[in-house]
Parts: C-alpha cells; sequence; structure tokens
C-alpha cells in the first residue's frame, strides 16, 4: 500500500517502476469497472439505493484494514481527510445519477456519458490548480471522445435528442471529475486505503440520505438484487475504485480519467454478452480509435 508520503507523479522524484505499476493498476481498475453497469442493470434498484449497497458493503469489508493501518499510521493531515471526504460527497451525486442513467438508457451510452468526465477533469486542473498539459494530452483525449461517441452509435454525434437517461449520466459525468480531482488531493497527505475508505463512508451517507429524502426503499427486494449489489462491491469498487485511488498517488488525475475511457468498451463487449446490445460497425471503428487515443494520452501527453 503506498504510504502518504509516496512522491506523486507531479514531483521529479517518482520513479518509472512507480508509473509502470499505476498504470497496470488502472487497467485492472478498468475491467472491474466496466462491469458495473451489468451489475446495476441486473440488480434493477433505484440509484441511491443501489449505491448505498454497493459503498456500504465494500467499505465494511475493508474497515479492519483501515482501523489496522490507521493504528500504525494515524491520520494528522484534516485537509487531506476533508478532501477525502468531499471526495465522498462527489462520488455519492456521481453514482445517484448514473446508476438511474444506467436503467434509462443502454449500459455503454450511460458509461460514456459518464466518462465525459475526462473533459472536465482537464479543464479542471488546468483553471484550479495551474496544472500544465501538453498538446498531445488535448489531441489525444479528443480521439478518444470521438472514438467513444462512435463507439456508442451516430446518433451521439449527430446531435438527437440523448433523453433523460444520458442527461442524468451527463451530469453523473460533472461530479465523476469532481471526484477525481478531490481525491488526488486527497492522496498528498492519505494512502490509497484512507482515502478510499474515507470517501467511501462519506458516500454511503450520502446515498442513504438522498434515498431517505426521495423515499427510495431500502429493502424488500429479491435476492438476485442484492447479489448484483454485492458484485457491485466487490468487483467494481474493491477491485475497481481502490485500484484507481492508488493510481492517484503516482499519476495525474488528467491521466487517470483519461485512461478509464476504456471502460465503455469493456461494457459494450459485457453488454454484448450478457444483455444482448450489439454494437454497429461504426461502434467497433470507434473502439479502435478510442485505444488510440487513450495510447496518445499515456505515451505522449503525460
Amino acid at each position: 500500500m503506498a504510504s502518504p508520503n509516496t512522491p506523486t507523479a507531479n514531483t521529479p522524484t517518482a520513479a518509472p517502476a512507480r508509473h509502470a505499476g499505476a498504470t497496470l493498476a488502472l487497467l485492472v481498475a478498468v475491467l472491474g469497472m466496466g462491469l458495473s453497469a451489468i451489475f446495476i442493470r441486473w440488480a434493477n434498484a433505484p440509484g441511491a439505493v443501489s449505491g448505498f449497497y454497493r459503498m456500504l458493503i465494500a467499505a465494511g469489508l475493508m474497515a479492519v484494514p483501515f482501523a489496522a493501518e490507521a493504528r500504525r499510521r494515524p491520520l494528522r493531515s484534516a485537509p487531506a481527510i476533508g478532501l477525502a471526504a468531499l471526495a465522498g460527497l462527489l462520488f455519492a451525486g456521481d453514482l445517484a445519477f448514473w446508476n438511474t442513467s444506467v436503467l434509462m438508457t443502454s449500459a455503454a451510452n450511460a458509461t460514456f456519458l459518464g466518462n465525459t468526465a475526462s473533459v472536465w477533469v482537464g479543464l479542471g486542473a488546468w483553471l484550479l490548480f495551474r496544472e500544465k498539459l501538453r498538446p498531445a494530452y488535448w489531441l489525444g483525449l479528443a480521439v478518444a471522445l470521438a472514438g467513444a461517441a462512435a463507439l456508442l452509435g451516430g446518433d451521439f454525434l449527430s446531435g438527437a435528442s440523448t433523453g433523460l437517461g444520458r442527461v442524468f449520466a451527463f451530469i453523473a459525468g460533472l461530479f465523476y471529475a469532481g471526484f477525481f480531482l478531490a481525491t488526488q488531493r486527497a492522496r498528498a497527505g492519505l494512502s490509497a486505503l484512507a482515502s478510499w475508505w474515507i470517501s467511501a463512508v462519506v458516500s454511503a451517507l450520502g446515498l442513504l440520505a438522498a434515498g431517505l429524502l426521495l423515499g427510495q426503499a431500502f429493502t424488500g427486494y429479491p435476492a438476485f438484487t442484492y447479489l448484483n449489489l454485492i458484485a457491485a462491491a466487490l468487483i467494481t469498487q474493491l477491485g475497481g475504485y481502490l485500484l484507481v485511488n492508488y493510481a492517484l498517488g503516482h499519476l495525474p488525475a488528467p491521466i487517470v480519467s483519461a485512461t478509464l475511457l476504456l471502460q465503455p468498451i469493456v461494457t459494450t463487449i459485457a453488454g454484448l454478452i450478457l444483455l444482448g446490445e450489439w454494437p454497429t460497425p461504426l461502434g467497433l471503428l470507434g473502439g479502435l480509435l478510442l485505444l488510440a487515443g487513450v495510447w496518445i494520452v499515456n505515451r505522449f501527453g503525460r
């Protein structure tokens, strides 16, 4: 587990090996996160409810490891703790809107629109933190976004109405971008586990409050719903976002969020096999463009 004092990718002392390890962790995270839409669709529970159980289960499973680490390495950075809590609130907003969008539009469309966060992360890092991004970053991101749009069909490029579900997914992307930026800053003073756990607990509380305010039921669902929520907690939240938190300690947030644009490919393949959502030839071409864009960002955008 990374130390709170581990140098980030923005410092000259960051080792190339750590960059490689963080990149590998990021690719594994993409696999787990790409399946999230499948689990949420199968669970078929309200957005705040499914998000609450996903975060509650994941945080509960990691409570003992977090407590053990906190005893060895007490949390002393109040600003970092506050940023991790802010990341949790932003992630709660992301899950509430995105989980709802998955039930209203295709899994692939929701995944792509949620991952437009890459655009807002780059702009946010530039405007708020004065981070310098190479022209190649913007080029690669543009190619990746164009590819992802083609992957999901020409209707997105043609300006056709996205529907309420797609609007929700777009809003989720704004929250998602804030989560990345806050987490990157929190990781300057917290380990990956500490940052992840604090944000997970805050997310669960935020989603519980949102569900209660909206009058959504938290019980009475079939066993299949709860099994899928457990899968989302284990595979997506633990296997995915914990690795993302690790990567954010060694790679810039714009690089991490751009790489996560690979999620639509995983979701599209899973949707084809498990949901019968067939991609178009244009969509297949878009997948290749998306891969090319992510490669440009990682190879030349740092």
